[in-house]
């Protein structure tokens, strides 16, 4: 009924492009406007001013020639000084766009091996961005940004390049598994040493009481007991632990059968080995 009567409504956000007997005559904001149809004046057409979305798949090769698909979003939208260029210079601005980023991406992402374009996917969104920004100025169009949403190599490359990353990440928990077992194995052996060592200081301090005690046994029973020698007292300490040993052999549950000679000349022998071996020992020290 509006247009009956010669008035139109342009939304917001929108221009209208109005005609006069096919002639571009003006630029129509947004608002209500007379626009006489029986003068000759139409309306040619409509242009959002409103930022767009076009997102671009291209396919392109690698330095390291790799097949890849690069995924672009591009954001861009037209400019209410330029609507008329916007309007009448392009036919359709989908299209254009995707020409210019189809251009720069393959004249890019050729001079790049696979692993670097993945790097440097903010660097080929930025020369697209330029590219771009020059090219659709000209048109009445502003590029809002670029940007690479995705890069995807071939599905058969996708695998290859997950089981050498697997494989490196195998690699290096073997080598610290190797390590950690190496550094158990040093602490164990070290602690091995430690404990022989501190066993050997044990047992030569007790060796050590044992002589010091026999001596002070020796000396304090040739003292109280007249007429005794140091052999008497000695073959007497002996005797002791012989049967002190014999005592506890019997009374260890986890003892085997032991076969010794006993009797008292056996007891004789044993003290005779003792002091002939102390007598080759302090000889051989001379």
């Amino acid at each position: 009924m509006g247009l009956v009567l010669g008035c139109l409504q342009v939304d917001q956000s929108t221009v209208a492009i109005k005609e006069v007997f096919g002639k571009y005559d003006d630029v129509l904001q947004p608002g209500c406007h007379c626009v006489p149809w029986f003068f000759g004046n139409q309306i040619a057409g409509y242009l959002s001013l409103r930022v767009q979305q076009l997102d671009v798949r291209c396919e392109t090769k690698t330095k390291d020639n790799v097949f890849v698909t690069v995924v672009a979003s591009i954001q861009y939208r037209a400019l209410a000084e330029k609507a008329v260029d916007a309007f009448y210079k392009l036919s359709n601005t989908r299209e254009q766009i995707q020409a210019y980023v189809f251009d720069v991406i393959r004249a890019t992402v050729p001079k790049m091996e696979l692993d670097t374009s993945f790097e440097q996917k903010n660097e080929i969104g930025k020369a697209v961005e330029e590219e771009l920004e020059k090219a659709m100025s000209a048109y009445g169009y502003e590029i809002v940004q670029t940007l690479i949403v995705d890069i995807e190599p071939d599905e058969r490359v996708k695998r290859a390049m997950n089981e050498i990353n697997a494989a490196a990440r195998l690699r290096a928990a073997s080598t610290d598994k190797a390590e950690a077992e190496k550094i158990l194995l040093i602490k164990k052996a070290e602690g091995e040493a430690e404990s022989k060592y501190l066993a050997g200081l044990g047992i030569a301090r007790q060796r050590q009481a044992i002589v010091d005690g026999l001596r002070d046994s020796v000396l304090a029973f040739s003292e109280n007991v007249p007429g005794t020698t140091s052999k008497d007292v000695m073959d007497m300490v002996l005797v002791t632990q012989y049967f002190d040993t014999l005592k506890e052999i019997g009374a260890s549950s986890k003892s085997n059968s032991v076969f010794i000679p006993h009797g008292p000349a056996a007891v004789k022998d044993v003290a005779s080995q003792i002091r002939d071996g102390l007598l080759q020992g302090n000889a051989a020290q001379s």
